[in-house]
């Protein structure tokens, strides 16, 4: 091992993909989604034709849980260090659990809106934008466009729909309302929000394209806003100390812009893994964090096991191209920031522990054991770039040789 006053890696690659849950966490009873296991359910649909070889490799099958994931086998020797982390906050969405990561736990959770926006507020937007609000409901955004898409087209609406989370996605049809539009409108609400004091986690931008609910799709474009971190994370200490940090896919987004040196916004999970790679060959100093997205949706409609199994395979592929990219002085994460059970009808995202996975090349590897925080992540790249943390959680970097 290197002495404790030197820097044990020069380089942190994160890659987090959405929505991969590994069990349920311990204190899931809280939840009614309890019993939900995506990562689990998704091996037994497949029924042994799930091949995650590099996966396999790094030790997935190795990290505790209730039952062996079917068809996958654990990896002798262990070349990784592994575990399994649960949120600390009692609520968990991607904006919270990315806080989370980087040391901000949110105790109290974020506003949501079941019954949609309230009156005042609609009006508010019906005069900026001169445009009706329809919807003003909960909805998946594959049904909103579905039910409201072709009213939205012909009259020049604005589909506004909320979420179990903390979350309000605004839609229209592109040929109608120009993503520059779209955009403002959404910067807008987010000032209206901010303004009122709303713990309205993120407002997203959705434009589709179509002339009718048959060839309706989700268009490039998308865009989120998200209220700024109410404190200071790791990415702000990081940055602070002259420590790059590389944010590609929504990074940016989640951190409000907050902490990152270079935002790389990509929206195909392929085309953010090829970026990665690229950027791993420019920067080698550092923390390069790279947002998948989740993997319960794609074009606003649910995969299921079948598509859930074929997003994780293509990112296998590329997660081996990545290995080989790897110096001795790297040091690779790969974790989750939440569950979503694709066999359920819920949408709602479940309380489960995610995957942590810690990889490099003169590793020997071993367990990491169960986290009770998403901030360990943060605690182990603070004392690995030698920063103090003023941050909850507890490093595992002297775990790793």
């Amino acid at each position: 091992m290197m002495g404790e006053d030197m820097k044990r890696f020069n380089r942190i690659v994160m890659v987090v993909p959405g929505a991969v849950g590994t069990g349920a966490a311990v204190d899931a009873k809280k939840d009614e989604n309890q019993r939900a296991e995506p990562l689990g359910r998704g091996f037994q649909q497949f029924q042994g034709r799930l091949q995650l070889p590099t996966l396999t490799d790094l030790g997935l099958a190795n990290i505790s849980r209730d039952a062996p994931l079917s068809g996958m086998s654990m990896a002798h020797p262990l070349t990784s260090y592994v575990g399994r982390i649960q949120p600390a906050a009692d609520y968990c969405d991607s904006l919270t659990a990315y806080w989370e990561m980087m040391g901000l736990s949110i105790q109290r959770p974020l506003q949501t809106f079941p019954t949609g926006l309230a009156a005042k507020f609609v009006k508010q937007i019906e005069k900026f934008t001169n445009r009706k609000v329809i919807l003003n409901g909960r909805s998946s955004i594959g049904d909103a466009i579905n039910d409201y898409g072709l009213q939205q087209t012909q009259e020049g609406d604005i589909i506004v729909l909320t979420s179990s989370d903390s979350i309000l996605q605004v839609s229209a049809n592109q040929a109608v309302v120009s993503r520059n539009e779209l955009y403002r409108i959404c910067r807008f609400i987010r000032f209206v929000a901010d303004k009122n004091n709303l713990r309205l986690g993120r407002i997203i931008a959705r434009p589709f394209a179509g002339e009718a609910p048959s060839n309706f799709i989700l268009a490039g474009g998308r865009r989120d806003y998200a209220m700024i971190p109410p404190g200071n994370t790791v990415l702000d200490l990081l940055t602070g100390s002259d420590v790059p940090v590389i944010g590609i896919g929504k990074v940016d987004d989640i951190f409000a812009n907050h902490g990152i040196d270079k935002s790389i916004s990509l929206l195909n999970n392929d085309d953010r893994l090829t970026r990665l790679i690229t950027v791993m060959e420019e920067q080698a100093f550092g923390l390069i964090m790279t947002d998948l997205g989740d993997f319960e949706a794609s074009n606003g409609d649910r995969l299921g096991s079948q598509g859930y199994g074929e997003k994780l395979m293509r990112v296998d592929r590329q997660l081996g191209e990545i290995i080989n990219q790897l110096k001795p002085t790297d040091l690779l994460i790969i974790t989750a920031d939440h569950g979503n059970d694709q066999t359920s009808n819920r949408t709602r995202h479940t309380r489960e522990f995610v995957p942590l996975i810690a990889a490099s090349p003169n590793a020997h590897g071993g367990q990491l054991g169960t986290r009770r925080t998403f901030s360990d992540i943060g605690a182990t790249i603070l004392e690995n770039f030698g920063i103090p943390s003023q941050f909850p959680g507890t490093s595992f970097l002297n775990q790793i040789s």
